[in-house]
């Protein structure tokens, strides 16, 4: 599942635009006084203003290696969220490497380095060595559900999980995190999860799809 696009939204649209533009120094291809579209790699990932809009957690795909190179641009930045005492996560089961901080929503920004996703183009990182956008939280209160969806109308699979607490669905180049949340806060902070809604459109097997998350439902949009 590639990820071309994401909608998010916020309420906090001035100080949002400033840090992505300003503190991560990314590519601002549109903006208006309610809405602002950046650049980040493949993914245009776009900040839709709302009223009482609720945090998220994304990830993004960072070359295949270069966590320590990323972790020294980010720290020279802004701090960086620690995940079991470390600064870098080592996911081992999927061969991945991640560290995490927050953008001005206090929404969890990951940064993942897949083994063999992606060759760095440079020894150095910066901005412009994000790939794109690799994970999107999926806060619900019916993991089956979503699960039962997703795989039908898109053919999307179990990564990793169960459908009681925590399921990864899609693949290795992109993924819904989907939780329960009666259950689960977010990792690494333990941060409260909520039901953040989202418009994403992807392809998968060829295919070219758009996905609407809100109220809890999903909607397959043509």
């Amino acid at each position: 599942m590639k990820i071309h696009k994401l909608q998010i939204y916020t309420d906090n649209i001035r100080e949002q635009l400033r840090f992505y533009r300003d503190t991560l120094n990314l590519k601002i291809t549109d903006n208006s006084d309610d809405y602002f579209e950046v650049k980040t790699g493949y993914t245009t990932l776009r900040f839709q203003q709302k009223e009482k809009a609720t945090a998220y957690h994304i990830a993004f795909h960072i070359p295949d290696n270069q966590h320590k190179e990323a972790l020294e641009w980010v720290k020279e930045r802004l701090p960086v969220l620690r995940g079991n005492g470390q600064d870098i996560v080592d996911f081992m089961a999927w061969s991945a490497k991640s560290l995490y901080f927050y953008d001005k929503d206090k929404n969890i920004i990951e940064f993942i380095s897949r083994e063999s996703f992606s060759k760095p183009n440079s020894a150095l990182f910066s901005e412009k060595s994000i790939v794109g956008i690799s994970e999107v939280g999926l806060v619900t209160e019916n993991i089956q559900e979503k699960f039962d969806f997703l795989n039908s109308n898109f053919q999307l699979e179990k990564y990793d999980g169960d459908f009681e607490h925590f399921c990864a669905i899609g693949d290795d180049e992109g993924l819904l995190i989907t939780i329960d949340q009666q259950l689960k806060d977010w990792f690494p902070t333990d941060d409260k999860a909520y039901k953040s809604e989202f418009e994403m459109e992807f392809t998968h097997q060829g295919k070219k799809h758009s996905l609407v998350f809100e109220n809890d439902k999903l909607k397959a949009q043509q």
